[in-house]
């Protein structure tokens, strides 16, 4: 009976979907798990990008949530570290995070991808094109931290492209992370030191002592 009712149901939905066009059918495959099916009948560039994530294509899905834009701003942070631009999916969830700090999702890959940036940056900034190890023009004694260029890459990022993700077309998955090497040390020190500074910014890191004992 439960067989009866499933193939019924999956016969209505089919018949709807013709009836509504094509990009209708391309996402009824593609939430079937059909990825490779929806692609001929998939226009809208943040659907192509979601079945070509789900086929493997990273490069391809990528070059589609660029097109996308603002829709797909979490969904092309999952492409860029699934194509090795670790350093700007870092900025991608760090742009999520700026609207939407709760994002569970974005935060829990944030860390992982922080786990491959590494600590002294000494390239020119990808997004706004200034150095960031530019000289000043008098000297300092300040030091901008990691977490002050990452700061800076997700004000860029904000002003730019970012917009809050459209959840139902999210290609949230973990399948990016079988790109990474396995990096256990270094990955455990990252989450940490990303759960000890979420913290300090929720304000439940324990406070000074008034009185020193």
């Amino acid at each position: 009976m439960r067989l009866v009712l499933a193939l019924v149901c999956l016969t209505a939905a089919g018949a709807a979907a013709l009836t509504a066009g094509r990009e209708a059918f391309g996402r009824l495959a593609l939430d079937l798990g059909a990825p490779k099916l929806a692609l001929p009948l998939l226009a809208d560039p943040h659907a192509r990008g979601v079945a070509l994530y789900a086929a493997g294509d990273y490069a391809g899905a990528d070059r589609a949530f660029a097109e996308a834009g603002r829709a797909a701003t979490y969904d092309r942070g999952l492409s860029l570290a699934a194509t090795g631009e670790y350093a700007l999916a870092l900025a991608y969830f760090e742009a999520v995070l700026f609207v939407d700090p709760a994002d569970a999702d974005a935060r829990f890959n944030r860390d992982l991808v922080a786990a491959k940036v590494p600590d002294v940056v000494g390239e020119s900034n990808a997004i706004d094109g200034v150095a960031a190890n530019a000289v000043a023009d008098g000297p300092s004694e300040a030091v901008a931290s990691e977490r002050d260029l990452i700061q800076a890459k997700s004000v860029a990022i904000q002003l730019s492209i970012l917009d809050p993700r459209v959840k139902s077309m999210t290609a949230a998955s973990e399948s990016w992370l079988t790109t990474l090497e396995d990096e256990p040390a270094l990955y455990l020190k990252r989450r940490i030191k990303a759960e000890y500074q979420r913290r300090q910014d929720l304000g439940l890191a324990n406070p000074p002592e008034d009185t020193a004992w």
